[in-house]
């Protein structure tokens, strides 16, 4: 494990910039030390403040980057031609065809075979899908380079 004063050298080195990002710069460092595996109580040792602060700030760079990704995800789906809305009660087997004839209307080509397919939507879905049953509305975007995202409304 690395020296904990190493954190400036790591966030230089990746290129951090806090004014380009939705994290503070105390965020980044309480993440990247995470990342590297110190404790809570270490990297608090080391600010000087409590463990429960970095507890604090490791949860709240978590919860901006988990926002961050939910913002990208949107923007793609906003962009993306093909959109497929998949309704509560479908069988997760029938939303491959849909997909596909989707794709085809726009020429899009879908860069997954069906089974692929379907454990991408069900593993993106989270809770929305289990086992073959669409449980909650789904939609399903497909940018025009083939890449799949799937949100839930």
């Amino acid at each position: 494990m690395s020296d904990i004063a190493d954190a400036a050298d790591v966030l230089d080195r990746v290129g951090f910039r806090s004014e380009r990002s939705i994290l503070t710069r105390r965020q980044a460092e309480v993440l990247c030390l995470r990342e590297q595996g110190f404790a809570q109580a270490d990297i608090a040792e080391w600010l000087g403040t409590s463990r429960a602060n970095v507890s604090s700030v490791e949860a709240s760079a978590r919860e901006n980057i988990s926002k961050a990704r939910e913002t990208v995800a949107f923007a793609e789906a906003l962009r993306a031609p093909v959109q497929v809305s998949i309704e509560g009660g479908t069988d997760l087997y029938d939303v491959p065809s849909r997909v596909y004839s989707a794709c085809d209307e726009a020429g899009v080509k879908v860069s997954y075979a069906a089974p692929e397919l379907m454990k991408l939507v069900s593993d993106a879905a989270g809770d929305a899908v289990r086992g073959r049953e669409v449980r909650r509305d789904i939609l399903i975007g497909v940018t025009s380079e083939g890449a799949v995202r799937v949100r839930t409304p």
